[in-house]
């Protein structure tokens, strides 16, 4: 596993690309022969992707990331002051660390410095991010694992005495049906030690125009993101998908409580996929379903919790109450 060293205080670890993109084709043959189609949400961040998100983060009709902000920015020295003795922080898809600058301040100010390790699909907007941080932190340090989160929660370090406080935020948590998110919640808490934090921010049910609109935007960018998949899919695995062919849907999903992302097939069509030998047929219509954002209420994330083996301590909310963010203590 290849490490890079940009100074002392940066270390970033990249899991082998062969690896990489063996899981790409094989996740997306299974996407695209399954019925109903699907691809999963992780592939939209590739570099193009993950800029494109961050665009997503400034459209008025997207709250979610201003709410989170809004809630670290009032209560971060609350959020930390919750666990005793000295802290680590580790981000599970830390993104652009934005948001994370609060807890990273409120940390550096309680105990003079600090060990952050986020862990991120994106291997640009990593290296970006921690750059970045250390410009503004002479006194932070980074651990950065460059892959999807779940398989590196096993190599996250710990210091003798110390605490570690994880965080899952703009709620990642809702990519995952109710299943999945117990499963992954678990693995995190098997990750951690007893008494140690997971700061989880969670999208909260509120009316559907206002839901619906957060992820289909005015502008196109949430359609330009959904559709970018398709072209990572071209590009890496020498598709020949016309992105004009297809048409961005998002959708509340009563039923199930979640945003629904769709691509939508506007014709018959014939995809050839020449890195896997494989040819699709898909109908007018026809869906590729590419991303679920489950909204919850507290009693579903303290069920959350209890399930997972934690205990939920505090939760705060933004000023207009439309997300959340809870800090659970592993039992």
């Amino acid at each position: 596993m290849p490490l890079e060293k940009s100074s002392v205080r940066l270390h970033i670890y990249h899991l082998d690309e062969e690896q990489t993109v063996s899981s790409f084709a094989d996740d997306v043959r299974a996407g695209l022969t399954a019925t109903p189609k699907k691809l999963l949400p992780k592939y939209f961040y590739d570099a193009l992707g993950s800029v494109l998100f961050e665009a997503i983060c400034y459209l008025p009709e997207y709250y979610p990331t201003r709410a989170e902000a809004d809630i670290f920015q009032r209560y971060s020295g609350q959020i930390v002051s919750r666990l005793p003795g000295r802290l680590s922080l580790v981000e599970l898809g830390s993104g652009s660390s934005v948001k994370t600058r609060y807890l990273i301040e409120a940390l550096l100010a309680r105990q003079g410095e600090l060990h952050y390790q986020p862990l991120d699909i994106s291997a640009t907007m990593l290296r970006q991010s921690a750059v970045e941080l250390l410009k503004s932190y002479p006194s932070l340090r980074i651990t950065a694992q460059a892959r999807d989160y779940t398989q590196g929660l096993g190599v996250i370090a710990r210091a003798e005495g110390e605490t570690l406080l994880a965080l899952f935020l703009g709620s990642n948590i809702g990519n995952y049906d109710p299943p999945e998110a117990i499963a992954l919640l678990r693995q995190i808490r098997r990750t951690l030690h007893k008494g140690d934090g997971l700061l989880l921010g969670a999208d909260l049910k509120k009316s559907v125009a206002i839901l619906e609109a957060a992820y289909d935007d005015a502008l196109g960018v949430t359609a330009a993101f959904n559709l970018n998949v398709l072209l990572r899919i071209n590009r890496e695995l020498g598709a020949d998908l016309d992105l004009k062919r297809f048409a961005h849907r998002a959708i509340y999903n009563h039923e199930q409580g979640r945003i629904e992302m769709h691509l939508v097939s506007r014709t018959i069509q014939t995809i050839n996929l020449k890195a896997l030998g494989l040819t699709i047929e898909m109908q007018e219509g026809e869906t590729i379903h590419t991303e679920n954002s489950y909204k919850y209420d507290q009693a579903q994330l303290a069920r959350m919790a209890e399930a997972a083996g934690f205990r939920v301590a505090h939760v705060w909310l933004d000023a207009e109450e439309r997300f959340s963010c809870s800090l659970w203590l592993a039992e």
